[in-house]
């Protein structure tokens, strides 16, 4: 069978408490681990989506406008819908396993993500990832 849920393709979430937010696949187990013996993949994604900016809004505004809130989980295969994007932000040392452990490990390792999503949405690429999704 082809793999295909593979590190930085950009994946929908169906369900729990970020379902229908777009996150980034970090790294993959295929085969499942010791505590989770099915397959699962480290998802980092946006919790929070930036706002629509306009030309006359100032510098600060514009600032504010284009801030993101950025999360980080495990997600069993079932829960995830993969899309034909991918996402070019390298994760793989901020985003592990390690920093789900304890929680100040969690937030530092979601306040380095979001800076990094907030360079690449400033970069004005991968426009369709920082998006909210309407339905």
């Amino acid at each position: 069978m082809v793999k295909f849920l593979k590190p930085n393709k950009a994946v929908l979430l169906l369900q729990g408490r970020f379902a229908g937010r777009k996150a980034v696949i970090v790294k993959a187990f295929d085969e499942g681990t010791r505590d989770r013996p099915y397959g699962h993949c480290l998802v980092a994604g946006i919790a929070k989506y930036p706002s629509k900016v306009i030309r006359k809004d100032s510098a600060k505004k514009t600032a504010k406008k284009s801030r993101v809130k950025a999360f980080i989980k495990l997600v069993n295969y079932q829960h995830v819908m993969p899309t034909r994007y991918s996402l070019d932000v390298d994760l793989k040392e901020v985003a592990t396993v390690d920093a789900l452990h304890s929680r100040d490990k969690k937030v530092t390792a979601a306040k380095e993500i979001k800076a990094r999503l907030e360079d690449r949405f400033k970069s004005g690429k991968n426009r369709w990832f920082f998006t909210k999704l309407r339905f």
